[in-house]
């Protein structure tokens, strides 16, 4: 159901919104674990590689998305149902038309991108395949992602949940009759993957439309409005810049990764699969911080907006120090589930860069809060810039540190990058906010 977070005590409408939000993106990380441990566990540590070695190349459907529904939000707190439903049909017509965009050029640019990613002969095939039918199916992708976002810019965390679950079953269901039974390997693995978020964008669709009257749109709501547009282009295109300049510094550091052998490439992407679950909840902090700034923005409660920030950054650490304990503890069991090989290399790999991140995952977190309280306002240059930040840091830091020390030149330059942007982002917030108290907001 929808829900308005513009009146109540922010920590609980914070962590109302988040429990279902964090259980969905723990499903939704299934879909690439899935696709790991089957992959893994049926194949070989090859094809554990080769899907990996591609996994970093799709955010910017997410950023699109996102960027879009802070525009819903805003109209949802200002209580304008009818900019509400204006901007759903806006973010739909400009979502389809970017998508078969990106489709065109990622699937003309894949022979570059496999040679920029280092991806070697013996992963090629694989790698080429999974990477293709995925951008073929970006517009399941998109479709899934657009959706849950509008629900969760109306304050509605559950409805992308159930669906999601679902989808995530058929995923591993249609992984195990694609790769065991019918022999597909590592493509198979791409299309159950295709697949589910396809069933799960139009199951959620379905149910919106019944659930949802206000989202019920009219032949008016579809007429197209340039300036309108505008608005939502100018925040989905730099929040799918970011994505894809996150993306980019995770695609170098994997490229750099991708230099060394089958077995430390496979450690490195279990490590960092197992690294992305841990992440969970400071990933939903975040998500829901996006939701109630836009909301409390819209409705010009200002004073929520830094009440929020503050009581969700104590939550967050929290959760960010319970994620550090859990690693140390438990970080060898769980890289062990990714393969049946039991290859000591792969596993000193995985278990080397799980220690080397984990006690700066207090720096992520806040990144998270800041960042996305931030773009809920409507503020996307200081995100895009922190995100250049992380860009050079994990890039200079992969590239530089890879060629002194190797491998655990790569283990240091996550954490190089996270303490740039934090300190970036934080900064920014605080004199962002300062300059508002001072204006009188």
């Amino acid at each position: 159901m929808v829900r308005s977070m513009t009146s109540g005590n922010p920590i609980r409408l914070i962590l109302a919104f988040t429990v279902p939000l964090l259980i969905g993106n723990v499903f939704q990380q299934f879909y690439n674990i899935a696709d790991i441990i089957i992959v893994g566990r049926t194949i070989g540590v090859n094809a554990l590689a080769a899907v990996g070695a591609v996994a970093p190349v799709f955010g910017l459907t997410i950023g699109l998305s996102s960027g879009f529904s802070v525009i819903t939000g805003q109209r949802f707190g200002a209580e304008d149902m009818d900019g509400v439903r204006r901007s759903v049909a806006t973010s739909a017509m400009l979502a389809l038309v970017i998508t078969l965009m990106l489709t065109a050029c990622v699937s003309l640019a894949m022979p570059l991108i496999m040679r920029l990613m280092n991806i070697s002969d013996v992963l090629y095939d694989d790698a080429y395949h999974y990477m293709l039918i995925v951008v073929l199916g970006l517009v399941a992708m998109m479709s899934y992602n657009l959706l849950s976002c509008i629900c969760r810019a109306l304050g509605d965390s559950r409805t992308p949940l159930y669906f999601l679950i679902v989808s995530s079953l058929l995923n591993i269901a249609l992984a195990l009759l694609f790769i065991v039974a019918f022999g597909w390997g590592v493509p198979g693995s791409a299309i159950a993957l295709v697949i589910a978020q396809a069933v799960s964008a139009v199951l959620c669709l379905c149910f919106m439309r019944r659930r949802f009257p206000m989202l019920r749109l009219t032949r008016a709501d579809w007429n197209f409005d340039w300036p309108f547009a505008w608005q939502h282009l100018r925040l989905g295109l730099p929040m799918a810049v970011q994505f894809l300049i996150i993306s980019m510094g995770i695609l170098v550091l994997q490229s750099v990764c991708n230099t060394f052998g089958p077995e430390t490439i496979a450690g490195f992407v279990s490590a960092t699969k197992i690294e992305q679950l841990a992440l969970q909840p400071m990933i939903s902090f975040g998500i829901a911080m996006a939701v109630y700034s836009a909301q409390n923005y819209g409705a010009s409660q200002y004073g929520r907006i830094r009440q929020g920030v503050r009581q969700c950054s104590l939550v967050s650490l929290v959760f960010c120090l319970a994620a550090a304990v859990a690693m140390y503890s438990y970080g060898r069991e769980l890289v062990s589930v990714f393969t049946t090989d039991h290859d000591e290399v792969l596993m000193e790999q995985a278990f080397l860069y799980l220690k080397m991140s984990v006690p700066f995952y207090l720096f992520l977190g806040q990144i998270f809060v800041y960042r996305n309280a931030l773009q809920g306002m409507g503020i996307s240059s200081v995100p895009l810039i922190s995100s250049i930040l992380e860009l050079g840091g994990r890039s200079v830091s992969a590239l530089v540190l890879a060629a002194m020390w190797g491998y655990f030149g790569i283990c240091c330059a996550s954490p190089i990058c996270w303490v740039l942007a934090c300190l970036f982002t934080g900064g920014s917030y605080f004199w962002v906010m300062h300059t508002m108290k001072a204006n009188g907001c």
